[in-house]
């Protein structure tokens, strides 16, 4: 029986859709610091797809992973969505592509 060790967060239907192929699988569930620690791991895991692909799929993926990071932090969307329009409106966006190259003392 050929068998793939993954060690990675998976989504909550992950386990059934997986069991219902005819397959098994060995889990755990972790809470509070280790969640957050897999749910880091998960936001770099999937950024590094969304570089690769570029699709909307993987946006979303990155979306989903943030919303469960901020939910794990106690933070609402509501105020993630508050606190990035302020920083927004008082550094910019990212719309216009500024790369900082270097800074030099006057």
């Amino acid at each position: 029986m050929k068998e793939i060790e993954y060690n990675k967060l998976v989504r909550d239907q992950i386990p059934s859709i997986i069991e219902s192929d005819s397959k098994e699988c060995e889990l755990k569930t972790v809470t509070g610091k280790e969640k957050l620690d897999y749910l880091l791991k998960k936001l770099g895991e999937e950024s590094l797809e969304l570089s690769e692909s570029k699709s909307v799929e993987e946006l979303a993926d990155v979306q989903e992973v943030i919303n469960a990071i901020a939910k794990e932090l106690g933070i609402s969307l509501e105020e993630l969505e508050r606190v990035r329009q302020a920083k927004a409106a008082k550094r910019g966006g990212f719309d216009k592509g500024v790369v900082l190259l270097k800074v030099k003392e006057k």
